[in-house]
């Protein structure tokens, strides 16, 4: 329990996004070590290339306390971290795993918790990233055809979860009241 309340003041922020984003950053971080285990489990092969991914998670980890010093930095961290993991991913597992499913929570991040300029080259930078799809070459795992459509479908319901857990946490909610 005092883990939890730890972490629950780690993403404290008195801005609704910020505090959003600093808790997204978090449930990120925390699932990151159970990713390969579920390709192992799915999909078997070179499952192992996915702990390349955990290169990202100390930036996780420290969204919050960059958000403490500066808020916007903070937010930016997460989508940047987000695009970085993406594209780490697709090299290690193939633009067939559908890894790229997860530049969807990032776009989702980038258009609501940012507005103006920053907006505008957050959405930049994740569509560049959508544009080098065809441009990540041979992955470094090798899996059969039936292991890439169990990667497909984890990815696919991974990044969909998520999305609507961001949606969840940075869209307000209209009070009781309205």
């Amino acid at each position: 329990m005092r883990l939890a309340r730890r972490l629950k003041a780690y993403a404290a922020h008195p801005d609704p996004a910020t505090s959003a984003c600093n808790r997204i950053a978090l449930l990120v971080a925390s699932s990151q070590p159970t990713y390969p285990l579920y390709i192992a489990w799915l999909a078997g092969g070179t499952w192992w290339v996915a702990c390349v991914t955990f290169l990202f998670t100390p930036f996780f980890l420290a969204v919050p306390a960059l958000a403490r010093r500066d808020a916007l930095a903070g937010r930016a961290l997460l989508v940047m971290a987000g695009l970085g993991n993406a594209m780490l991913a697709t090299k290690a597992l193939g633009t067939a795993s559908g890894v790229e499913a997860f530049l969807i929570p990032t776009a989702i991040i980038a258009l609501i918790a940012f507005w103006g300029r920053v907006r505008f080259w957050l959405i930049a930078a994740n569509m560049g990233v959508a544009l080098l799809h065809s441009m990540y070459g041979r992955p470094w795992g090798t899996f059969s055809p039936q292991a890439y459509g169990a990667l497909l479908r984890l990815n696919g319901w991974s990044a969909g979860l998520l999305s609507l857990i961001i949606l969840w946490m940075l869209v307000p909610r209209p009070s009781a009241q309205q």
